[in-house]
């Protein structure tokens, strides 16, 4: 359209230009010495325009030629530029689609003139992570923080990821433990040191990190309390296994507060009492537990506690009947608890109460142990066998209605 219009804005010029000069030609004369030129002034000023324009053109041949080897320079460049970009696309795409071979070949073949070669390196890391390429993948990062300056943090970050997604739990330590000296609130060195100490099973580095993760709100607060379970029944657990009864109180009265009042932590902490046989202990828990909430699972353990006083061990618990008269695992607790103080009708009425409710294995398990201390064996055996049969169904629905175990931290996958 550019050139129509300058084509017709000549046009125009050329027909005036050529009536003026029909109307009246004009005459120039030019002298020098002896010698004189003598034109028309139309063709003078046809001469004048065609010399301007050669003298034009010329001068822009000579440019051109001057400026040429910087300008060739300048095309090859952004040639490979495009290049590069082009390669880039195809490996990002490669690398998405799941093939790794190919994702790293397309970002390494132009990765030097890439706009963004930081963007190269280390998706190529990815890939060569994916082929089980641990050097590769090593020699890529390096490469990427020596291809910008300040990457150096975003570099080591996914350098810490891949190590720790590789299984090289030490090494991806090492690496964020200096990423965490350097930026110790950055959300994702957190969480991913949080990772890499669970993984390694250091709970009480973990249990240093969870005020941070909560200040920082690395994790939504359902996944922070997952973790702070998580933590301080391993804790819990480790105390236990030393078998002195002083760690693990002290380990208990470490646990935060609100974490005290976790019926789950509780529970945990009950059979941690039972197994360093501190069994009045767990009971004075799990009476104060009981009072302030109702839980089936406390109430079931309460019968498995062999406290010292077994007389106000039943008496608590049959004051637990007002509002839980058909409770079949309350009626199981106090025919295990009668029959311990030896009262052998009313544990069997209890049995009896609760499997008549809801028949459970370990319910027919203690009748019949009762029934044959009173020597009536052949209601026993009916009771053992009843017993065997439903535990079988019980075993079932267990492994039908598990659930995976829960990490708390979902992993880290590249």
């Amino acid at each position: 359209m550019k050139w129509l219009f300058g084509s017709l804005l000549i046009l125009i010029a050329a027909v005036i230009v050529g009536l003026w000069a029909y109307q009246d030609s004009g005459y120039v004369l030019i002298a020098r010495g002896y010698t004189t030129v003598e034109m028309s002034l139309a063709l003078f000023i046809v001469l004048a325009a065609a010399g301007f324009l050669a003298t034009y053109f010329a001068l822009r041949v000579v440019i051109n030629s001057w400026h040429m080897p910087s300008a060739f320079r300048e095309w090859r460049a952004r040639q490979r530029r495009r290049r590069a970009r082009r390669d880039m696309n195809r490996g990002l795409i490669e690398l998405a689609q799941g093939n790794w071979a190919p994702a790293e070949r397309y970002l390494l073949r132009h990765a030097r003139d890439s706009e963004i070669p930081l963007l190269n390196y280390l998706s190529a890391a990815r890939a060569a992570q994916k082929q089980n390429a641990p050097q590769r993948r090593d020699d890529y990062l390096s490469l990427a923080h020596q291809s910008m300056q300040g990457a150096g943090f975003a570099v080591q970050l996914t350098q810490a990821e891949l190590q720790l997604v590789h299984g090289q739990l030490e090494q991806s330590l090492a690496t964020l433990m200096q990423l965490h000296a350097t930026s110790p609130k950055h959300p994702h060195v957190l969480y991913l040191l949080a990772r890499s100490y669970q993984l390694l099973r250091s709970w009480d580095d973990l249990r240093k990190l969870l005020p941070d993760l909560r200040k920082q709100n690395v994790l939504n607060p359902d996944d922070l309390h997952q973790l702070e379970q998580l933590v301080y029944r391993e804790l819990l657990t480790l105390a236990t296994q030393r078998g002195k009864l002083e760690v693990l109180r002290d380990s208990w009265q470490q646990t935060p507060k609100h974490l005290r009042q976790d019926l789950e932590l509780i529970r945990h902490y009950v059979r941690c009492l039972l197994i360093l046989r501190a069994n009045d202990d767990a009971e004075h828990l799990l009476r104060d537990a009981l009072k302030r909430r109702w839980d089936v699972d406390l109430v079931y353990i309460y019968g498995l506690v062999e406290a010292a006083d077994k007389d106000r061990q039943l008496a608590t618990a049959e004051t637990w009947l007002k509002g839980h008269e058909n409770n079949p695992v309350l009626l199981l607790t106090l025919g295990r608890l009668c029959k311990r103080n030896k009262l052998w009708g009313k544990a069997r009425s209890y049995l009896n109460a609760s499997l008549g409710i809801k028949p459970h294995s370990d319910a027919y398990k203690e009748l019949g142990q009762l029934l044959e201390q009173l020597n009536e064996h052949s209601e026993a055996v009916e009771c053992y066998h009843k017993g065997l049969l439903l535990a079988a169904d019980e075993k079932m629905d267990t492994l039908l209605n598990v659930m995976p175990a829960n990490t708390a931290l979902a992993p880290v996958t590249y």
